[in-house]
C-alpha cells in the first residue's frame, strides 16, 4: 500500500489489523505467540504465514521488531487510538461524507445501545458542550 504522504500512518489490511490487535491486547510478542492467539480467536493460521505478513508488516512501518534476543519481539509502531481514529475517519469520509453525526444517526439505528452506552454517549455529549 501506498503512503499518502511522508510519515503519514498507513492504513492497515484486515489481516494485518488482526494481528495489530493482537499486540495491542498482549503487548510486544513474538511470531509464535501472536500466530498462536489468531488461531484460538480467529481462524487457523500458518506460522510462516504469520510471520510473513508480521515481516512485511515491519518493512512498511506498522510495527518495530526488536532483535535484541534470540527470538524476535514485535510491537506496533503507532499507538492503538492513532490507528483507530485514522480508519474511523477514512470511514466516516468514504461513506458519510464527513459527517459523524450521520454515522451516529445510523449507527444507533442499526444496533440498539445498552443503557450504559446510552449514559455513556449522553456524558460525551455533555461534555463536549461544556467544551464549546
Amino acid at each position: 500500500m501506498k503512503k499518502e504522504k511522508p510519515g503519514a500512518p498507513l492504513e492497515p489490511t484486515k489481516s494485518e489489523l488482526g494481528i495489530l490487535q493482537v499486540l495491542w491486547e498482549h503487548g510486544p510478542s513474538t511470531v509464535r505467540l501472536v500466530n498462536d492467539i489468531l488461531n484460538e480467536k480467529k481462524r487457523e493460521v500458518n506460522y510462516t504465514s504469520t510471520l510473513k505478513l508480521m515481516q512485511i508488516m515491519t518493512e512498511k512501518g506498522l510495527l518495530v521488531r526488536d532483535e535484541s534476543q534470540m527470538k524476535h519481539v514485535y510491537a506496533p509502531a503507532q499507538a492503538e487510538e492513532k490507528i483507530k481514529s485514522l480508519l474511523l475517519n477514512r470511514f466516516v469520509e468514504s461513506l458519510y461524507n464527513g459527517s459523524a453525526a450521520s454515522l451516529m444517526v445510523h449507527l444507533l439505528g442499526n444496533k440498539k445501545p445498552s443503557q450504559k452506552e446510552l449514559d455513556d454517549i449522553r456524558d460525551l455529549l455533555n461534555n463536549m458542550d461544556k467544551h464549546n
